[in-house]
């Protein structure tokens, strides 16, 4: 290959990273901007607070449920034909969760948003891998972090603006424009893929959307009410069942939704157990630090906003350094020290008390987001390393699937865990912030980040272990 042509091969590769990571960018930021919206929604929607969560729960649900399939389809018919049809099914969609005039026709709208957003999510990862080498694919995974991590980051505060100034269908509406740009930038420059002489496994697909969409449902429902109400726990239980169902029959199936021997790889499984640990803990997370900014130490909002951009903007700085030093270095030696530093960060979180200083608080959750920045990038490409380039896309939807996965758990065990604690200390039930009891909370927030310290260790004694047994091995064959 010529130099001009290396140049150009280049030139697009970096377009098209352009195109997948602002579409990324997009999904998130809509997950975050809708949330600041609620009460807005509720109100001229004429729906009870308890429902209108539904808003953003809805979206997050119908992306999990259908992530697998798309994944798979990528891998058939061609990941950029899939990352295009995402795209223009989210812009669509987004036009008409804007012209929405009822709260039923708004959850059908992000029903099929979050469709549009499975399908070009369960494809970046696997596109990325596709077109960059592994010397530069660490850094490329990075900046797709950077992505999500801006996306959450401004979502929020561009919600309020535009809250401020506009009609709430304008937190909608501004997804059209990027969409269509996309869509137009996707035409050109996204590599045409080659369709395969492989059968769509209706079965599983199903099976998976059931199983997820119980699994996903119950646990957002228990937010509500409690884990432990019976129809909770039928719903857990109905869908582990049909989850053990599912796996039967893909190891039955010549062309199975879900190919379940990439599991048999331990590399591949130990990443992806260290990214759901790691996960859980950071959602688990994200639950309590509003509430001891705002209620503990009592700052305003706005303080405590500023506050919580400080993990998102140091995994949007860091993510690219780090995943670039994974590229040059032994990437698993990355990925122990990412978590071991996270897990320092929790550690450090468990120390606040009512009375400390808001500089503590800004240099331990920097450390916990300095892990994360660490740890991500180069989990990320470690995963998508383990795997053929068949399976590509299957492999990137099964990384997005654990992530909301472990988000989802993460936020559910945090709260359920926060008040049995508060309750353990108060000699009663809790199920909100006790007023004037701040040691409660202080209380309960540090047991349950001592309990996410050890979680997150479980994810770095898989990695030690597995550092140390090569090293073993090397010293061996000497």
């Amino acid at each position: 290959m010529n130099g001009k042509s290396y140049e150009t091969d280049n030139k697009s590769n970096q377009i098209v990273l352009i195109v997948v990571i602002a579409m990324t960018f997009m999904a998130t930021l809509d997950s975050s901007i809708v949330n600041v919206a609620l009460p807005v929604l509720s109100q001229q929607l004429s729906v009870p607070i308890s429902s209108i969560e539904w808003v953003a729960a809805s979206y997050s649900m119908i992306i999990c449920s259908t992530i697998l399939f798309f994944g798979r389809l990528g891998d058939i018919i061609g990941k950029s034909c899939i990352f295009r049809i995402g795209t223009i099914l989210f812009t669509l969609a987004s036009l008409l969760c804007g012209l929405s005039t009822s709260f039923a026709m708004l959850i059908a709208c992000r029903f099929l948003q979050g469709i549009g957003a499975s399908a070009y999510m369960a494809n970046n990862h696997g596109m990325i891998t596709e077109l960059f080498p592994r010397e530069s694919r660490g850094k490329a995974l990075g900046i797709l972090v950077t992505a999500v991590a801006i996306g959450n980051m401004v979502g929020p505060s561009v919600g309020g603006m535009i809250l401020s100034v506009f009609h709430w269908n304008y937190i909608f509406y501004i997804n059209v424009p990027f969409g269509m740009i996309v869509f137009l930038l996707g035409i050109k420059f996204l590599p045409k893929g080659r369709k395969k002489q492989e059968k769509l496994d209706i079965a599983g697909s199903i099976l998976q959307f059931m199983t997820t969409l119980l699994f996903f449902g119950s646990l957002i429902l228990s937010q509500q009410i409690s884990i432990f109400h019976p129809y909770i726990t039928a719903g857990i239980t109905a869908s582990i069942i049909l989850g053990i169902i599912f796996v039967y029959v893909e190891k039955k199936k010549n062309e199975p939704l879900l190919d379940v021997k990439i599991f048999k790889s331990f590399k591949f499984s130990a990443n992806l157990g260290c990214a759901l640990t790691s996960f859980i803990c950071i959602a688990s997370s994200s639950i309590l630090i509003p509430f001891y900014l705002q209620n503990a130490l009592g700052l305003s909002p706005f303080c405590a906003g500023f506050f919580m951009m400080l993990p998102p903007l140091i995994l949007a700085v860091c993510s690219p350094v780090f995943g670039g030093i994974s590229d040059k270095r032994n990437p698993e030696k990355v990925i122990f020290v990412g978590l071991l530093i996270l897990s320092l960060g929790f550690f450090l979180m468990s120390q606040l008390t009512e009375t400390s200083s808001v500089i503590f608080f800004a240099v331990f959750v920097s450390t916990m987001a300095a892990g994360q920045a660490i740890f991500q990038p180069a989990n990320n490409a470690l995963i998508m390393s383990t795997c053929p380039k068949s399976k590509l896309g299957i492999v990137g939807s099964v990384n997005s699937l654990v992530r909301n996965l472990g988000q989802t758990v993460g936020i559910t065990l945090s709260t359920t865990l926060l008040y049995s604690f508060m309750g353990n200390k108060a000699g009663y039930k809790v199920t909100d912030y006790i007023a004037g009891r701040d040691d409660v909370f202080i209380y309960g927030m540090r047991h349950v980040y001592l309990i996410l310290v050890a979680i997150c260790l479980i994810g770095a004694c898989l990695t030690g272990g597995r550092l140390l047994l090569k090293a073993v091995g090397r010293q061996n064959l000497e």
